[in-house]
């Protein structure tokens, strides 16, 4: 929105950065270098285009979330204090739960090849949750000085059979990191993957002014300390926003059971060419299946819908109190649960002594 659009009609146009308790840290567009009313021959700064805002009590009368990555209207801006109010959010393209943000064109998945080393049930877990979002999932791999080319070979053809071409990377050494950037402009990315692995360095790297705490993999454990506590979107040099989100080792399987088997590339490769004799197919013991067989990721596959069925079927059981099973988990902190029958609620509950006298007195009638 230029600057006589702004004259015209007291808005302005931006992207959510950030979000803070109830205000909002919104990016205004930057069009043939206006500003509103602060007049035509001022130039946009980085700074200046930043507003720190509140939302319109209508919105949240209306139940109106603002997310990270919403595309805004902002009205009245207080140029000298920098503050401004959203008053309406555009409709969004895409939507992420976790994390929440809205807009996304692309997930960046970022690995390590060693230090810590490449788990593939991770990695393979982290590309069903990529892929359950429907967005495009690019994959970097961080720390390849520390593996021979031959070892980046054999970990690329083994990739390939997954149905991904990863992107070997070094921030250490900056290593096609350039490479990786080229796949960023102009674009709406998530960055994700487990801790340790170098995202903070990689936005580092990317983005100057972004100055992330890094944190040092756990010698013990092998894996990362937790350094990026809440979302928040950078610009990049070349235009786009890059969205760095809290680490975590392990996605929910929270996808349904019967989609499952559509969020790995090798099985719609299969199902592309043939289909099974049965439509509902989960694709274990049926007969004339046509993805069962001998795929490096099918074990990965039956884990993780064994994963999804009792997802499913812990949120029956919470749409479901009179359900027959229920979620019991063992004991001494091992961390296990398992279903179990549970009994009536009605046929072993205390009868109340209301309805005891209740029932006396029916009995009363009945004799006389």
């Amino acid at each position: 929105m230029t600057g006589k659009n702004f004259a015209a009609t007291g808005q302005l146009l931006g992207t959510v950065v950030a979000v803070q308790a109830n205000f909002y840290r919104v990016q205004l567009d930057q069009e043939d270098g206006e500003q509103g009313s602060r007049g035509a021959e001022e130039k946009l700064d980085l700074n200046a285009s930043l507003l720190l805002c509140t939302r319109r009590t209508r919105l949240k009368k209306i139940g109106q979330q603002v997310m990270v990555g919403d595309r805004v209207v902002v009205e009245e801006p207080d140029w000298s204090g920098g503050r401004g109010a959203i008053a309406e959010v555009l409709p969004r393209q895409s939507e992420l739960d976790r994390p929440a943000i809205a807009n996304v064109n692309q997930i960046l998945l970022v690995f390590a090849v060693a230090d810590p080393p490449l788990e593939p049930y991770q990695l393979s877990r982290f590309l069903i949750k990529a892929e359950s979002t429907d967005l495009d999932v690019l994959l970097c791999l961080n720390k390849s000085d520390l593996i021979s080319p031959q070892e980046q070979q054999q970990v690329s053809d083994r990739l390939l059979g997954w149905g991904y071409q990863p992107i070997f990377i070094s921030v250490k050494d900056g290593i096609n990191t350039e490479q990786a950037a080229r796949y960023l402009s102009n674009k709406i990315t998530v960055i994700a993957g487990p801790s340790g692995v170098g995202k903070s360095s990689l936005i580092n790297t990317l983005i100057d002014s972004a100055k992330l705490r890094v944190g040092e993999v756990s010698g013990k454990l092998a894996r990362g300390r937790h350094t990026t506590r809440h979302i928040e979107l950078f610009e990049l040099p070349k235009g786009g926003l890059l969205a760095d989100t809290p680490g975590f080792n392990q996605p929910d399987m929270d996808c349904i059971p019967e989609e499952l088997i559509h969020y790995f590339p090798e099985a719609r490769k299969r199902l592309a060419v043939a289909s099974c004799r049965f439509s509902d197919c989960l694709h274990r013991d049926e007969p004339e299946c046509a993805v069962r067989g001998d795929w490096e990721r099918y074990e990965h596959y039956l884990e993780f819908l064994d994963a999804a069925i009792a997802h499913q079927t812990q949120l029956h059981e919470q749409a479901d109190p009179e359900s027959t099973m229920k979620l019991k988990s063992k004991s001494k902190g091992k961390g296990q649960s398992q279903y179990e029958p549970k009994l009536e609620s009605k046929k072993y509950r205390r009868i109340s002594r209301k309805t005891q006298l209740q029932d006396l007195q029916e009995l009363y009638r009945d004799e006389e």
